[in-house]
């Protein structure tokens, strides 16, 4: 993680006459670096969060819920995480749940109890995981809709809605926790007539989680800024979801509830624009998509089903099978100029290891003429006529090379062209699943 992560800013003081002195300028504190998606998610993010987790003192999440999907592999065990941050594997960090994640009780638990019986790296998760009293209860008795069937858009919807309930009702008096309860339950009834809705059976459900997650739950602002502005801190940030299911930037309306690009960060952890240090954008050299909505590099043939087999692109949230094409750089681009990435994290470059020859997206045209965006409408998003650069292949297995050099010259070319095109560095290239299979070149 770069000196950024922890920089501290001197309070600028001048002194009048009388010797009072008077500050200038507020002091910064702590800076955050980010890990985001620049794709449509499953770029492996979680990788890039572990390897950096190893040195933070704390990971937070800032947005979604048990939606997303990371998976970690530590000494050949494959963790797969929704809701806790995936820095909670390393037992010296404490992992921050924000106000702007939608948390659903029975899963977080259920995630945890399921990776404990994985491997040793969650012991003790419970006194390390702190959780914002301003984070949504997530999924209640929502009705399981949208493309994860996790009921992740209801719970947002009541929350734009301002109906819905946050860990600090539950916390509070129960009474009136219940009532506010049977209300919304009315109100999805009213929605959706044929959903079935065991008020009483939810309500004693929920009561039994408040002694146990009580210990967990902070005032998110308070407790931020005391990480920010106390001693120097490795503090990182794990983005869910990704730039492309952004509920504002994205392909709207096949998009996710929350802000999953930069900003998203301050609104879910309650922190100021100038704390955002580093922000490390995750690309996967090529593209994947799960489920409906425009795909404009997809590739419905041979190519699409090599990087589907040879990727695993499977969804690790919903178990389906991920549409696969070539990779888009007039996407990234666009990502880029949301978040303005720092650096970014090359993954899965192995998977092309076989292709002789590799296609990339450079531009788009519409009716025939290059645009110069990403378009917001979606029925132009199907149309447009991606423009490709075709590059040599490799032909050579990559997974054992743990160097820029040690990278054939046309996978070196590769990365070089992508770093050219965006004009912002690789710093990290996956050439496998395990922690060990990320190259650093910086």
């Amino acid at each position: 993680m770069s000196d950024s992560v922890n920089a501290q800013s001197q309070d600028a003081g001048s002194h009048g006459e009388d010797g009072t002195s008077r500050v200038t300028s507020p002091r910064v504190g702590n800076k955050v670096t980010v890990v985001l998606g620049a794709q449509w998610g499953d770029e492996g993010k979680g990788k890039v969060v572990d390897l950096l987790a190893q040195d933070a003192d704390m990971v937070c999440r800032c947005q979604g819920g048990n939606n997303a999907g990371h998976t970690v592999v530590v000494d050949s065990v494959e963790y797969d995480f929704h809701l806790l941050p995936s820095g909670i594997i390393n037992p010296k960090v404490t992992a921050f749940i924000g106000n702007g994640v939608v948390i659903h009780l029975p899963g977080l638990f259920e995630e945890a109890e399921k990776n404990m019986r994985k491997g040793k790296g969650l012991e003790g998760w419970e006194s390390r995981l702190i959780i914002s009293d301003r984070a949504h209860i997530g999924r209640l008795m929502a009705p399981i809709l949208g493309t994860t069937k996790k009921g992740i858009g209801p719970v947002y919807s009541a929350k734009a809605a301002r109906s819905g309930l946050r860990i600090c009702d539950l916390l509070a008096d129960f009474q009136e926790f219940s009532e506010r309860f049977k209300h919304l339950a009315s109100q999805y009834k009213s929605m959706y007539p044929s959903l079935e809705i065991d008020v009483d059976g939810e309500l004693e459900k929920l009561k039994t989680y408040i002694d146990r997650i009580k210990p967990m739950v902070r005032d998110g602002v308070f407790f931020m800024y005391e990480a920010l502005h106390g001693p120097p801190k490795k503090i990182l940030v794990e983005g869910a979801n990704a730039a492309l299911l952004d509920i504002d930037f994205g392909t709207y309306p096949f998009v996710t509830s929350s802000n999953c690009t930069v900003g998203g960060v301050c609104t879910g952890l309650g922190m100021p624009p100038q704390n955002v240090g580093e922000v490390y954008g995750v690309v996967k050299a090529y593209t994947t998509r799960v489920g409906i909505g425009a795909f404009p590099a997809e590739q419905n043939n041979e190519i699409g089903e090599l990087l589907q087999s040879r990727g695993k692109e499977v969804g690790v949230t919903t178990g389906r099978k991920r549409r696969c094409g070539w990779l888009d750089l007039v996407l990234i681009k666009y990502a880029h100029m949301i978040n303005g990435f720092t650096a970014i994290a090359l993954t899965k470059l192995d998977i092309l290891d076989v292709l002789p020859e590799i296609k990339v997206g450079v531009a788009y045209k519409v009716d025939g003429e290059i645009i110069p965006h990403f378009p917001a409408n979606q029925e132009v998003l199907q149309k447009v006529e991606v423009q490709y650069e075709t590059l040599p292949g490799w032909k050579t297995d990559t997974s054992a090379a743990r160097t820029f050099d040690e990278l054939p010259e046309n996978a070196q070319k590769y990365v070089c062209y992508i770093e050219d095109h965006l004009g912002v560095p690789v710093k990290w290239i996956g050439v496998g699943k395990s922690r060990e299979s990320m190259i650093q070149l910086f």
